[in-house]
């Protein structure tokens, strides 16, 4: 230490506090950075999972249009007009059902010959078809498939086809059927609504090429879409990061189910995460001013404290010299404290050494309280016997899942959230099985802590199920489900609550139960103050809680979270 302080130069006290200001106020600054970085790269990943969430919505929308035209194509095929070859009536019928729709109907011949075309009246001088490779790889995989956009010969507008081949016994009508409609159509189907400002969307064919677009850098119908990010965009959906001139753009992009298209939100990342990059602005202005700040405050007390600590240190030679003095009075209230110290200085001496005892017990016994309970926590935690592998793996996939409902909690600032989408919060995780889950119940708003403690159970069923039970198998279905019962208990009105499998591999009832069973039986009863029962039947696990309404359901006002315990 002595040999620190000869390193330290000999300066007024003003210096040295206005040393021990900055020396402060730095690393907090540092630390309120080290914050914000993680807030940052939070954020970061928040917007990575909603832009490939939003990606997929609009897969999703569009999936459903293509089905429904090829649902339309299907009946189409078996029209009596078509099988007796009266492809006027066909036409006439066709286009008076299908013109609300902005749909239109195409028959081609082998050579893609039209044949007719309900964008234009019976009977007019028709070409050949645009896109004729289309036409020919239908014919070859004799399935229904997509076309990527074009511009049609007869619309002069870009459109698109879902076309499919004619069974062999009509093909005296033509050999292949074809539904065309204007790419401008699907704008209707993406939306810009929820996505961050400055953000696009775009509905991409399989050669790359834009179908529809929409947003503030929304590309044309027939546009290349970017090549080189198109192949980073590997796997059902995700999300990537391109640099484009001095911004950082993200992409979310997602595989339309069956299809070749794909669809893709992209946007400059610093438009997502303009909040957090005002409030860097504000920091680092704030710390400017706070150093400031705090500088010119350590030299006004210096300037306060130069006399007092004079008179103080003529007190303390006096008293060297084996004076007895008096204290003295100041505009200081710690240095009249010093005075008094030095006048009675044996006496106040044994008080702070009696009070640095009381205070070194006072903390041991703080110490020894904590580690008590932690020592408590662990073992309610490690009761089963388990490796330590498998300890961390099962306290930290439910401490995920916890992580989902107090996320969706505080984007609702603690008010609630809805039941469906509780379920579907925990349904994502299994992402891959999530269309295998039906989801049935009129819809309301699940108070703070039964949306955490109703995440736990789904989280542990659909864990159980994906690793066991019906989502374990390929045609394996889960039906979940809530119903008010008809007779209401005498504390309120009631409500069922079921998890139901069907088509996964032969139950069979644990000889041991686990943690997971917990959860799902005594955890859900005494979280929900009802009954929990669970049948192991063969074709599949049945789960049913029938608790009263009021645990479930927000009621008027707002609650605080509550702790979530096992």
């Amino acid at each position: 230490m002595n040999r620190f302080s000869r390193l330290l130069p000999v300066a007024p006290i003003g210096a040295y506090l206005i040393a021990l200001a900055v020396g402060i106020a730095l690393p907090l600054l540092v630390f309120v950075g080290f914050l914000m970085m993680q807030l940052e790269e939070h954020e970061r990943d928040i917007l990575s999972s909603d832009t490939a969430e939003d990606a997929q919505l609009i897969a999703r929308s569009v999936d459903r249009e293509l089905q429904d035209m090829a649902t339309t194509l299907r009946l189409l095929v078996t029209s009596p007009e078509l099988e007796a070859g009266d492809l006027r009536s066909f036409h006439n019928r066709t286009q008076n059902s299908l013109r609300s729709n902005s749909l239109y109907v195409i028959l081609a011949s082998p050579d893609g010959q039209l044949r007719l075309n309900t964008r234009v009246p019976f009977g007019t001088t028709l070409g050949k078809t645009a896109n004729m490779p289309a036409l020919q790889s239908v014919m070859r995989s004799q399935v229904t498939e997509v076309s990527d956009v074009f511009l049609g010969a007869t619309s002069g507008n870009w459109v698109f086809n879902v076309a499919a081949a004619l069974p062999k016994d009509i093909s005296y009508s033509g050999a292949v059927m074809i539904i065309t409609q204007n790419a401008e159509e699907l704008k209707k189907l993406i939306s810009t609504e929820g996505l961050p400002a400055g953000w696009s969307a775009a509905v991409v064919d399989g050669s790359g090429h834009v179908v529809t677009s929409v947003g503030a850098h929304a590309l044309g119908p027939g546009d290349p879409f970017p090549a080189g990010t198109l192949r980073l965009m590997t796997g059902f959906k995700g999300t990537i990061e391109d640099v484009e001139g001095v911004s950082r753009q993200m992409y979310g992009y997602a595989q339309i189910t069956g299809w070749t298209w794909r669809a893709v939100v992209w946007g400059p990342i610093d438009a997502a995460q303009a909040n957090i990059l005002a409030t860097w602005r504000q920091l680092v202005l704030g710390g400017i001013l706070f150093l400031a700040v705090s500088a010119l405050c350590a030299y006004l007390v210096a300037r306060q404290l130069r006399m007092p600590i004079q008179q103080i240190a003529q007190m303390a030679a006096r008293i060297g010299e084996g004076e007895i003095v008096s204290p003295i009075q100041t505009r200081i209230r710690e240095a009249n404290q010093v005075a008094i110290a030095l006048s009675n200085a044996s006496f106040d001496r044994s008080q702070a050494e009696d009070r640095i005892h009381l205070i070194l017990h006072e903390l041991v016994h703080r110490t020894k309280n904590i580690l008590t309970l932690v020592q408590a926590m662990m073992r309610q935690l490690a009761r089963k016997d388990t490796s330590m592998e498998e300890f961390q793996k099962a306290i930290g996939n439910r401490l995920q899942g916890l992580a989902k409902s107090i996320e969706a909690l505080a984007r609702e600032q603690w008010a609630g959230v809805s039941i469906r989408r509780v379920v579907e919060i925990h349904m994502s995780t299994f992402a891959e099985v999530a269309d295998r889950v039906d989801v049935q119940g009129e819809d309301f708003v699940l108070k703070a802590e039964a949306v955490q403690n109703l995440g736990l159970v789904l989280h542990e069923l659909a864990t159980n199920s994906v690793k066991y039970g019906a989502l374990s198998a390929q045609h394996g279905t889960v039906r979940i489900a809530w119903t008010s019962l008809d007779e209401p208990a005498q504390g309120g009105p009631m409500l069922r609550l079921s998890w139901e499998e069907q088509g996964g591999p032969p139950v069979k009832e644990p000889s041991e139960t686990g943690f997971g069973t917990t959860i799902i039986k005594r955890h859900a009863a005494a979280s929900f103050a009802g009954q929990v029962e669970v049948n192991f039947r063969r074709e599949g696990l049945q789960w049913i809680l029938i608790a009263p309404r009021s645990s479930f359901e927000r009621g008027e006002g707002s609650e605080t979270p509550a702790d979530v315990t096992v």
